[in-house]
């Protein structure tokens, strides 16, 4: 109880800087727990970097924030080897680049080209750098949380398939309500003015009550009734013809193992920040969006028709049967 208790206050830290976007910032608490990485995406100035830097500064890790550009190398964020002389000889030695951190905050990833983006992979997935045939591992709370700008701008290179895949969540952030811009206006006016907000920020949550939460998770029941609803929603993406005509003509590619994997593991971090210890079907719903997104490859037929992977995820929430 108490490390629940732990992480919901950090929720409330982050929100204590960020206002109008709950959503957003429950979804970054979700992919803290379930040990994945995360890709935000929104229009500039709607908050996505402030809410990583302030999970940051909240908690106690390392963050490092590399800012994707199109003359990025992919040296720049794993690291190299550096050929250092000490006493008339001289050696390679690995010098680490900024991935070697716990959080990771790749800020406008598809602002680089297919390359630069690529160089993540290894480090996302296997949890490791490999340079010069030798390996390095990263820390064990490792999270890569990259922001990206709708495709539609000007200037971006959409993210592969085998890199959107790596990604557990894909969190959309929308602009806030009327409300919420007024008190945005006023969170800034005091924060220019505010010292005592410093003072706030120094006690960090301990990487410890991160890792007590996950094993708490991982004990979290999943009935075989919510196990065959969460494969029916995957079979749905990939043999829709079977479930409804328009899903067959809307979707070219389905969902991954790697779909069925994520949404189990939100799931259950879902059912545990809602102080539950098993799974419903409401945690299922409440995040197979953010799973399913970014891992549907969409036909043609349905860009043509403006159809958006959030309207299939409805639609197919809408066509399978509840266990």
């Amino acid at each position: 109880m108490g490390t629940r208790d732990d992480i919901e206050q950090l929720g409330k830290r982050i929100g204590e800087a960020i206002v109008g976007q709950e959503s957003m910032i429950e979804r970054l608490l979700l992919g803290l727990l379930s040990n994945g990485h995360l890709l935000v995406e929104g229009l500039p100035g709607l908050a996505k970097t402030r809410a990583i830097k302030s999970m940051a500064k909240n908690l106690d890790a390392q963050l490092s924030r590399i800012q994707f550009t199109p003359d990025l190398l992919p040296s720049d964020i794993t690291g190299s080897e550096v050929y250092f002389t000490e006493g008339g000889k001289g050696e390679f030695r690995f010098q680490q680049g900024p991935v070697f951190a716990n959080l990771i905050l790749a800020d406008e990833v598809n602002r680089a080209p297919a390359k630069v983006q690529s160089a993540l992979l290894e480090a996302m997935e296997e949890r490791q750098v490999t340079v010069g045939g030798a390996s390095h591992e990263l820390p064990d709370l490792f999270m890569v949380m990259a922001t990206q700008n709708p495709i539609e701008q000007e200037g971006t290179y959409p993210l592969p398939e085998a890199q959107l895949d790596r990604f557990l969540m894909h969190i959309q952030v929308d602009y806030p309500d009327a409300k919420s811009e007024a008190e945005i206006m006023r969170l800034v006016r005091s924060e220019e003015t505010a010292a005592a907000a410093k003072a706030k920020s120094d006690e960090k949550l301990a990487q410890a009550a991160v890792f007590s939460a996950r094993k708490e998770i991982s004990a979290v029941t999943v009935s075989s009734a919510i196990e065959d609803y969460i494969v029916a929603l995957v079979m749905a993406t990939r043999y829709p013809d079977k479930l409804d005509k328009d899903l067959a003509k809307w979707i070219q590619v389905g969902i991954s193992p790697r779909g069925v994997i994520g949404l189990d593991k939100v799931s259950r971090a879902h059912a545990w920040l809602k102080g539950r210890d098993f799974v419903t079907p409401d945690d299922v719903q409440a995040t197979v969006h953010d799973v399913f997104r970014h891992r549907l490859v969409l036909s043609y037929e349905a860009h043509a028709g403006g159809t958006t992977a959030n309207q299939v995820v409805d639609r197919i929430v809408q066509q399978v049967a509840v266990a």
